[in-house]
């Protein structure tokens, strides 16, 4: 339990530096959050939780297959904010467009026979 308390104030902070450097200045945050944080902090977990290879090369290779329709979150936001829609309602219209691409990109990959 402790372990888990730990991974998840490490996970936490990242997050919480990231947001507080945006404050100041949203190129270096952006330069930050761009690095692959979460996917960073997984491998080390996953691979101190498991000492497996292997998944750490599966899960590599998922996260580069994920980019792809990740990017239609970076996509949309930016430009329903500038139709002058909220926050809240651009959040939510990127999230759904994320979503959407996600389920589009898995059934294609489907069709190539790659399995996730």
């Amino acid at each position: 339990m402790i372990y888990i308390l730990i991974k998840t104030l490490i996970t936490a902070a990242v997050v919480v530096a990231v947001s507080e450097i945006a404050r100041r200045s949203s190129l270096f945050a952006g330069l930050i959050a761009s690095i692959p944080l979460v996917s960073f902090l997984a491998i080390i977990w996953l691979y101190w939780e498991t000492k497996n290879s292997q998944k750490i090369v599966d899960l590599s290779y998922s996260i580069i297959l994920m980019i792809i329709p990740s990017l239609t979150f970076f996509i949309v936001l930016p430009f329903v904010m500038k139709l002058q829609s909220s926050f809240v309602i651009s959040m939510i219209v990127a999230t759904v467009s994320t979503i959407i691409a996600y389920w589009l990109f898995i059934l294609l990959l489907g069709k190539f026979g790659v399995s996730i």
